[in-house]
């Protein structure tokens, strides 16, 4: 089954617009699943969505309230919020490079795929890749997906980009508040010396292919060892209903009239850390 892409818009980079896909980089169809099922029917447990004193509901009757105090909400109907403009749900502008090691991988989301929607878009993608390549940069920006505008960063991976959402400031835990109980001892040499060699000894070239899900390999063989006994419990659930672009022209001409714009820019100036409420 081919993949679908999460997002369809143009990757901008100052006057160049390329018009690009966004992938999943990563898939969940190998990991085992279940369905709930209750024991005494053998039929499947089903959600619905119900309200106090009235019972099952329509999903067209469903809003989102915003709590503002308690047990007190304003609603949103959905067209208000697909009516917030956001330039983001169409546009992933780079607006930033950095050196490829500045971000602390406490920052990192998610790994998405990006490729050029057409072969007329597939030159202007090259060069962006490639110069990111060259300058050891990764691109900085924001796009909107799912209802959601995420930071995101763009590096090149083989052939291709790779757009990995990176968390706001705000949503990092201080690592301060966790650690606080660690104290600050000296380590014992002799230690440090034995823990370092054993280290030595263990590094290697990464291969992600070296390791598996131990959990869910031990946990297929167990249901495959219960289809193939006859004497496994099994049900038939039976049916009981469902459950309720534009091309990129003169390439070189737009590269070289953003270069004039960047350097009658100054590069803005970097915000002073926010110092913590005492």
């Amino acid at each position: 089954m081919a993949a679908r892409a999460l997002w369809k818009g143009q990757l901008r980079l100052s006057l160049v617009s390329i018009p690009v896909e966004i992938f999943s980089a990563t898939k969940t169809s190998s990991k085992v699943s279940f369905r709930q099922i209750h024991k005494p029917s053998g039929k499947r447990i089903r959600y619905e969505k119900s309200v106090p004193g009235i019972g099952p509901v329509k999903t067209e009757d469903i809003v989102k309230g915003y709590e503002v105090s308690s047990d007190e909400y304003i609603l949103l109907d959905p067209e208000e919020i697909d009516e917030i403009k956001l330039e983001t749900k169409k546009t992933f502008e780079l607006v930033q490079f950095v050196d490829a090691c500045e971000i602390s991988p406490l920052y990192f989301d998610k790994p998405y795929y990006i490729t050029a929607s057409d072969d007329l878009a597939q030159d202007a993608y090259r060069v962006v890749r490639d110069a990111l390549r060259s300058a050891g940069k990764v691109g900085l920006g924001q796009v909107t997906m799912r209802g959601k505008e995420y930071l995101a960063c763009v590096k090149p991976c083989g052939d291709g980009l790779l757009m990995e959402t990176l968390h706001y400031a705000d949503e990092l835990r201080e690592a301060d508040e966790i650690f606080t109980d660690i104290e600050d001892d000296e380590t014992d040499k002799e230690l440090l010396d034995v823990a370092t060699s054993l280290i030595d000894r263990k590094t290697a070239p990464f291969d992600a292919s070296a390791y598996s899900d131990k959990y869910a390999e031990a946990m297929q063989k167990l249901l495959d060892a219960k289809v193939k006994n006859k004497k496994t419990p099994r049900v038939q659930t039976g049916d009981d209903g469902p459950a309720e672009g534009e091309n990129v022209i003169d390439l070189m001409s737009a590269l070289k009239e953003s270069l004039k714009e960047a350097k009658g820019s100054k590069p803005a100036k970097k915000k002073a850390p926010r110092k913590k409420a005492s």
